[in-house]
């Protein structure tokens, strides 16, 4: 009987894990994971953080070393672009080689949503954070005294501006929104983080965008939509992230804000999955789709799980985390739809809780640990304290668990 042959394509964490949990399974067939990039499958929430910082090694970013691909019979092809799928044929094309497969499964991740050409977006010394070699590429930048253009006020722009400013550069970012942060927290947590940043010496513009880079082979300055020009050094880019969908739609797979998969995490097309950034999946009414390692681990492991024959919805249990400077943010659960915000300030420890009515949705915790886990429990347990109770800072929080 012919070993079935299983294809991931996407050597990130989703990719990785989901190998890894079929091998678990006991899957015995032959299994290739297929990576663009010639590292290792790594680690990328660290690039804008302790690598970029100079404060985390190359080797410690990778995931896992290659014996251990090795001796799981897991074959890991780095560097090596798969240019078309076809899920008639059921074969994979990187450039002149055809691979057959069994089941196919997407994790293609995302990509940086990049500046138009028209606004300089093809000059030297403009950045972007999304892979190691982007990181690479910057690092000799990164050097005291020079003039740093961040350009987008979400986390990646954030932590990015974190990094440059302890590294003693002139830093300033523009957000077009009124406010850093806008798409995915309350005021009380944007203001939060912009006192931090500008007490690190950050210039935040909010309200105010790019409308073009300065150079001529390379970023020497900026022009703002309010009409001010600055002079730089570099610039980089953190103007959101797109899900990498391109292959699964030129093969006509259904697509929605990403590769649209049921709640197993099947395609549209027969023995095709995908799972991770590049996945949007049922939740309610509604098509959800995270960004975040937690989701790109548990979608891919549930996916794998369904792959050998289960059949059990993926309902994620959100989550995510930023370090810019001395703070640790932690994020349980998801704020959309909330109607109110409650601040809890325990002096070097702080959370905002939200709420829709007398429903818990998500928290915000700033270097508050354990308003973190004791959120995470009580979302996944479906309680909701009250919300005077949570905003008495003398209220112990694990007796909310009780």
């Amino acid at each position: 009987m012919p070993q079935i042959i299983v294809i991931v394509i996407g050597a990130g964490q989703a990719g990785s894990s989901l190998v890894v949990k079929l091998r678990d399974a006991g899957f015995a067939g032959e299994l290739t994971l297929i990576g663009d990039e010639p590292a290792l499958p790594y680690q990328r929430p660290p690039l804008s953080k302790a690598y970029l910082l100079g404060d985390l090694p190359r080797d410690r970013l990778i995931l896992r070393p290659q014996a251990f691909y090795d001796v799981r019979d897991i074959n890991l092809r780095t560097n090596a672009k798969v240019t078309t799928i076809d899920p008639a044929a059921k074969t994979v094309t990187l450039g002149d080689e055809v691979l057959g497969y069994d089941q196919l499964a997407l994790t293609t991740g995302s990509r940086p949503r990049r500046l138009p050409d028209a606004i300089g977006g093809a000059l030297g010394g403009l950045y972007y954070v999304r892979e190691l070699s982007d990181i690479d590429a910057m690092q000799p930048e990164i050097r005291r005294g020079r003039r740093v253009l961040i350009i987008g006020g979400g986390y990646i722009g954030l932590e990015a501006a974190a990094v440059a400013a302890k590294q003693g550069l002139e830093v300033t970012l523009v957000e077009m929104a009124g406010r850093i942060l806008q798409r995915v927290a309350s005021p009380e947590t944007s203001d939060y983080f912009r006192d931090l940043h500008q007490r690190h010496g950050v210039a935040i513009r909010e309200g105010v965008g790019l409308k073009r880079l300065l150079g001529g082979d390379r970023v020497t300055g900026a022009e703002l939509t309010d009409g001010t020009v600055l002079d730089l050094d570099f610039a980089i880019a953190g103007t959101g992230i797109l899900p990498d969908d391109r292959l699964a739609a030129e093969a006509g797979l259904s697509c929605d804000n990403g590769i649209a998969v049921d709640d197993r995490g099947r395609t549209s097309a027969p023995d095709v999955w995908a799972a991770g950034d590049c996945a949007s999946f049922p939740l309610g009414e509604t098509r959800m789709r995270l960004e975040s390692v937690p989701n790109a681990i548990d979608m891919a492991e549930r996916v794998a799980q369904n792959m050998m024959g289960g059949d059990r919805p993926y309902v994620p249990e959100p989550w995510f985390w930023s370090d810019q400077y001395d703070v640790k943010l932690q994020i349980a659960g998801l704020s959309a739809g909330h109607d109110r915000v409650v601040v809890r300030d325990s002096g070097a420890a702080r959370s905002h809780w939200y709420f829709a009515g007398d429903r818990l949705l998500a928290v915000d915790a700033m270097n508050d640990p354990r308003a973190f886990m004791v959120a995470k429990r009580l979302l996944a347990a479906g309680k909701s304290p009250g919300a005077a109770t949570v905003g008495d800072a003398s209220t112990d929080l694990k007796s909310l668990l009780r």
